[in-house]
C-alpha cells in the first residue's frame, strides 16, 4: 500500500508540474490520440501495457491528453499497424518491431535477436549504448517515432508436438515463429510461418503447424497449448523481446513540448512496468504448471541443434551486414555493447546463481 501511495503521489506531482509548466492558452485544450494495437481486446500483460500507458498519461497532463485504444478485434488488422499509423489512420500503435521486417528489413533489430541481450542489457542498450538514435534513423524514413513498449524477459522456446533430438528433426518442421528466428531455423530447413495469436491453437490443433512459440508461462498456459503439444523448450530466440509503441510524427509535432514528455515518460514508464509484470507472472505460472500439468516435458534443444543454430545465425548476420550499411551499424552497435556489458552479467547475475546452486 505504501508503494502504490507513492506511485500515485509522483504521478499527482508531475500533474502539478506539467499544469504549471504549460501556457496559459494551451492550459485547457485537450488532444484526443488514437491508438491501435497488435493485441486482441483484454489480452493481458502486452494488452494492459497501453492501457496503463494512457492512463498514465492521461493523469500526469490532468485531462489535456487522452488516448482510445483500438484492439485488432475492432480494426481487424493484427498486423497493419505499421501502415495504419505510418497514414495517420491512427496516431499510435503498439506492436512488435520484428513483425515490420518484410516491409523494412531494418526493424526486426529493435524487437530481439537470437543469442543476444538479455532483457537488462537490451534497455542499456536503448537509453545508453546507442539504441534509441538508431531506432529513429530507421523509423523516421517512414514518418514515425518507435519507443520500446515493454518486455516479455527471456521466452520460451516453444510448444513441439514430437520431441527434437538432432538437426535432421527440424527438416520441414512448420512453425510458429517470428523474427530474425524464424530465418535461423528456415536456413536449417524449417518452415517458419507467422501468425496472430488469436489462431495459434487452432492452427496447432489442426496441425497446419507442428510447432509454435509464444511467449513463456506468464501468457502460455492461458492458451492451453500444452494439451496438443506436451514437449516444451527452453529458450536460446529471443532472450529480451521488447514490444513497441508506435507514434506519427505529425501528430507527434502537434503535441505541446510538456504533453511530448508526459507521452515519453508514460510510456517508458509502462514498458518497464510489463516488464516486470512479465516476469512476476511467468514466476507465479511457472510453479503453477509444475504443480498441475506434471505431464509437461520440459526440455533443451540437443547441444548439437544449439550448436547448427548459432553457425546459421552468425552466417545470417554477416550477410545482413555485408548487404546494408545500416544494417551493419545497427548489428555492430549491439555486439559492442552485448561484449561489454555481458562482462557484468556474467561476474554479478550468473556468478550469483551459480553460487546460489553450489552443494
Amino acid at each position: 500500500m505504501l508503494k502504490l501511495n507513492f506511485t500515485k503521489k509522483l504521478i499527482a506531482a508531475a500533474a502539478c508540474v506539467a499544469a504549471l509548466a504549460a501556457p496559459a492558452h494551451a492550459a485547457d485544450k485537450v488532444y484526443r490520440l488514437k491508438m491501435a494495437e497488435t493485441w486482441p481486446s483484454n489480452f493481458p500483460i502486452f494488452g494492459d501495457a497501453p492501457r496503463k500507458m494512457a492512463e498514465m498519461a492521461e493523469t500526469m497532463s490532468n485531462g489535456r491528453l487522452k488516448i482510445t485504444i483500438d484492439s485488432k478485434n475492432k480494426h481487424k488488422a493484427p498486423f497493419g499497424i505499421f501502415d495504419m499509423v505510418r497514414s495517420g489512420q491512427y496516431d499510435m500503435g503498439h506492436s512488435a518491431s520484428y513483425y515490420w521486417k518484410g516491409k523494412v528489413p531494418n526493424t526486426l533489430y529493435f524487437t530481439t535477436m537470437p543469442f543476444g541481450m538479455t532483457a537488462p542489457e537490451q534497455y542499456g542498450w536503448f537509453y545508453y549504448g546507442g539504441g534509441m538514435e538508431l531506432m529513429e534513423k530507421v523509423y523516421s524514413k517512414y514518418n514515425l517515432l518507435s519507443f520500446p513498449g515493454g518486455n516479455s524477459g527471456n521466452q520460451m522456446g516453444g510448444w513441439f508436438k514430437k520431441e527434437i533430438n538432432s538437426v535432421e528433426d527440424l527438416q520441414g518442421l512448420k512453425m510458429r515463429i517470428p523474427g530474425f528466428a524464424g530465418e535461423v531455423l528456415a536456413k536449417l530447413g524449417a518452415k517458419p510461418t507467422n501468425i496472430p495469436a488469436g489462431e495459434l491453437y487452432t492452427a496447432l490443433e489442426r496441425r497446419t503447424i507442428d510447432a509454435l512459440e509464444w511467449v513463456g508461462p506468464s501468457l502460455d498456459l492461458r492458451m492451453g497449448f500444452h494439451k496438443i503439444a506436451p514437449y516444451y523448450y527452453t529458450g536460446w530466440h529471443e532472450p529480451a523481446s521488447e514490444l513497441q509503441f508506435l507514434v506519427n510524427q505529425r501528430t507527434w509535432k502537434k503535441l505541446p513540448k510538456d504533453l511530448q514528455e508526459i507521452l515519453r515518460v508514460a510510456m517508458r514508464t509502462a514498458a518497464y512496468d510489463m516488464y516486470i509484470h512479465a516476469y512476476h507472472a511467468s514466476g507465479e505460472n511457472w510453479a503453477q504448471m509444475k504443480k498441475d500439468f506434471p505431464n509437461i516435458q520440459v526440455k533443451s534443444f540437443p547441444a548439437d541443434v544449439i550448436s547448427a543454430m548459432k553457425q546459421a545465425n552468425t552466417t545470417l548476420l554477416a550477410e545482413k551486414a555485408a548487404a546494408d550499411p545500416l544494417a551493419k551499424e545497427i548489428l555492430d552497435s549491439q555486439a559492442a555493447y552485448i561484449k561489454t556489458a555481458r562482462q557484468w552479467t556474467e561476474i554479478s547475475d550468473k556468478a550469483y546463481l551459480n553460487s546460489m546452486s553450489a552443494k
